[in-house]
């Protein structure tokens, strides 16, 4: 491998920050540094790789096709570094950090117990959480970016390890002035007759919904709204006339409290797997395991704590799936 000739870390910054702000001027003042500053680290990228990687067009500077992935790799590197930096700032501070990444509705309705879980049996362990989608949290797991995360969707990639953590179910549910509220049971031709608030396409729960409706041959009715956070879609039911599909571990206070309900589809069950991930360059098995042991228990807890309503969250291990 080349080690002569390597990109230095200000030269990376100065491209991220003209391609971010659009100017070199911009560039400039963000960084603290005069304009021929940022121009010579420029060209010290263009002289490093090889190639122009920007380029006038009438007053603005574009990056070319060859800077177009050089600016990606100077986005990934500095984040790297400013995730290196963060690190060594907490063990300095005699802390161990770690990174943990879930989707939104698990970060609006799991996440909160585990934060407190972890504060109250770990103090020294500083849990920095991030939600996101699947797919941008697979990538940045993949990359190094998260250590852990929490999810609704497996990925597939050779640098990540997955486990499977509780089962889930999509649940049909309305709010307290629908017409269907109390019926025991609905057949699938009816729903093609309801109104339905969803969450938007890019969910883990819509690509759970969308898929398994599509395999069945399954058309809905009247898609009213698309709302990108379970909570406001738990609300617009609890005062609307619109039904939806949501995980049974966001729904089952409201069921509990008869503030929403079941509703119960005859030959229908969306089941689904949620998963443990993380990336064992960044963490060591003793540690991911530590983890997993805690999550285990909290989801337990959660489980006995449900079990009034009826809700409950089997936690699995691998042979489970066998």
């Amino acid at each position: 491998m080349e080690y002569i000739n390597l990109p230095d870390y200000k030269s990376l910054a100065a491209l991220k920050a003209v391609v971010e702000l659009g100017s070199v001027n911009r560039a400039a003042d963000a960084l603290y540094i005069g304009q021929p500053a940022v121009t010579k680290r420029l060209r010290s990228l263009d002289s490093c790789y090889g190639v122009a990687l920007m380029q006038h067009q009438g007053r603005k500077l574009k990056l070319t096709t060859a800077g177009e992935k050089v600016y990606a790799y100077a986005r990934l590197v500095l984040q790297h570094q400013a995730s290196l930096l963060d690190d060594l700032a907490s063990l300095r501070a005699g802390h161990n950090r770690l990174r943990l990444e879930v989707t939104f509705a698990i970060g609006e309705h799991i996440l909160p117990d585990i934060l407190m879980h972890f504060a109250d049996s770990q103090p020294n362990l500083r849990i920095e959480s991030r939600l996101g989608y699947s797919r941008r949290i697979h990538t940045r797991l993949a990359t190094g970016l998260a250590d852990i995360a929490l999810l609704e969707q497996s990925p597939r990639h050779p640098n990540i390890t997955v486990e499977p953590w509780m089962e889930d179910e999509l649940l049909l549910v309305c709010g307290p002035g629908h017409p269907l509220w109390g019926r025991e049971a609905i057949e699938l031709d009816e729903l093609g007759r309801l109104h339905y608030v969803l969450r938007e396409a890019s969910s883990s729960i819509r690509g759970t919904l969308d898929k398994t409706l599509q395999h069945q041959n399954i058309k809905l009715g009247h898609i009213d709204m698309e709302v990108g956070s379970t909570d406001t879609i738990i609300e617009i039911l609890q005062r609307g006339k619109q039904v939806s599909f949501l995980p049974q571990f966001a729904v089952s206070n409201f069921l509990e409290r008869n503030s929403l309900y079941h509703l119960k589809i005859n030959l229908l069950n969306i089941k689904r797997t949620l998963w443990i991930a993380y990336n064992l360059a960044n963490l060591s098995p003793q540690t991911a395991e530590s983890f997993i042991g805690m999550l285990k228990q909290i989801t337990i807890q959660r489980s006995i704590a449900g079990s009034t309503s009826g809700a409950n969250y089997p936690v699995l291990s691998q042979a489970d799936l066998l």
